[in-house]
């Protein structure tokens, strides 16, 4: 079976999380990614170990920028060279890299690119057809234009974070790089649709994308609230507008929960089965949807009862097996041994020669004429610069050996 981005060549200039995870989806579904990464600051540290960077069994090693684990995971399936795009050699072979490339993904401010002399009408000289994502934190107009900002940042400006936490408490960051992976979805979602444009009319173009607006798109029911209702939305933790019971129970055990949510009647005399009918779910304050809400405080406290008795996979089959909607809560190491992940071959293990031998997420989603797959572990540092230099663009060994020397294509990064 084909990989049905196979053949694409895609250039990846993205930094951190969101631009190397939107890439990173090209490259699951076959595209060639390269990176290319400055010598000065590639995104993955130097010889000095990365503040607060995870490594494998703690040790930075003596390559630490080799073996980073956020790095490794969203850089996977990809060729890396170093290129320092400051240096007129380096712009110069860089724009034959994209005469040979059909997309092309950064994350910088939108200043960044024109002050490299590399904005999208230089580089659609190189290729006209060229397709170019800019995904920058909030968009290349606006008054905000050249702000700069991680996924907390982008979270609080689309509003995200005022709807985390809870009743009376202040705003909450996500536990993960939330607004960075939606941002990197949609940068994936619009090349692939720009490629379909492009295969109708042979034109390339130059996607503008805000991961702030990316993550606003997904509170749509919070701004038309305000808009119909003029009603501000307020963090309301782990409950519901309007479901009863709903939230996450402690179970039997250190630390371990269960996720419950009852949406109806009939699904609420379902739990109470689950539960064994205790007499306390007859009484008349728990009799409907409008009642269980007023006194959620009680029958969280009671349900409790039952789930602290209950191991929380116990508690999720006792719920489901009914048709209520329930999962336990799961911690990383739980997920890796998910016998349901398990069965799905979800997991990939990867060896990398810097951090070894490790399981990664494997792709979302199945298609069963061309799947996508995880093949290779992330590159190096500057791992494929003889590929792409001497068999992509054709220079000789002299040359690459020449700007290794000058600094414009390290072997190792300088810090």
């Amino acid at each position: 079976m084909t990989s049905p981005l196979d053949k694409l060549r895609v250039i990846d200039l993205g930094q951190v999380f969101a631009g190397p995870f939107a890439a990173r989806l090209l490259a699951d579904m076959g595209a060639e990614v390269v990176r290319v990464e400055s010598p000065f600051r590639s995104g993955r540290g130097g010889a000095v170990p990365l503040p607060g960077a995870t490594y494998p069994d703690g040790v930075p090693g003596e390559r630490p920028y080799n073996r980073v684990a956020y790095y490794n995971e969203v850089n996977r399936n990809k060729r890396a060279v170093s290129l320092d795009l400051s240096k007129d050699k380096g712009r110069e072979v860089f724009l034959r890299l994209v005469a040979i490339s059909d997309v092309l993904v950064e994350n910088f401010s939108p200043r960044v690119m024109s002050n490299l002399g590399l904005d999208y009408e230089v580089l659609r000289q190189r290729r006209t057809d060229l397709i170019m994502v800019s995904m920058s934190a909030f968009g290349s107009t606006g008054p905000y234009r050249d702000y700069v900002s991680f996924g907390p940042g982008v979270e609080a400006m689309a509003g995200f974070s005022s709807l985390m936490g809870y009743p009376g408490g202040p705003p909450l960051r996500a536990g993960v790089a939330y607004a960075d992976a939606i941002g990197g979805n949609q940068a994936a979602l619009a090349v692939l649709v720009a490629l379909r444009h492009r295969q109708r009319t042979g034109e390339g173009q130059h996607i503008d994308l805000s991961v702030r607006e990316s993550l606003v798109s997904l509170l749509g029911e919070s701004v038309i609230d305000f808009s119909m209702n003029k009603r501000v939305p307020r963090p309301v933790g782990n409950r519901h507008p309007t479901f009863a019971p709903h939230g996450v129970y402690r179970c039997r055990g250190d630390d371990a929960w269960v996720a419950i949510s009852v949406e109806s009647e009939e699904e609420w005399q379902r739990c109470c089965r689950a539960m064994g009918a205790p007499g306390w779910t007859r009484e008349p304050r728990f009799s409907d949807m409008s009642s269980r809400r007023q006194y959620q405080d009680e029958l969280d406290r009671l349900m409790e009862g039952w789930t602290l008795d209950t191991d929380k996979y116990e508690a999720m089959r006792a719920l489901q097996g009914v048709g209520v909607k329930a999962g336990a809560v799961l911690t990383a190491a739980e997920l890796l041994e998910d016998r349901h992940l398990k069965e799905r071959h979800f997991f990939q293990r990867l060896s990398h020669p810097d951090a070894g031998v490790h399981q990664h997420p494997g792709v979302a989603w199945r298609l069963s004429r061309s799947p996508g797959q995880v093949e290779r572990a992330a590159p190096c540092f500057a791992q494929d610069n003889r590929y792409v230099f001497g068999e992509l663009l054709g220079m000789s060994a002299d040359e690459i050996v020449e700007m290794e020397r000058d600094g414009v294509a390290t072997r190792t990064p300088s810090r």
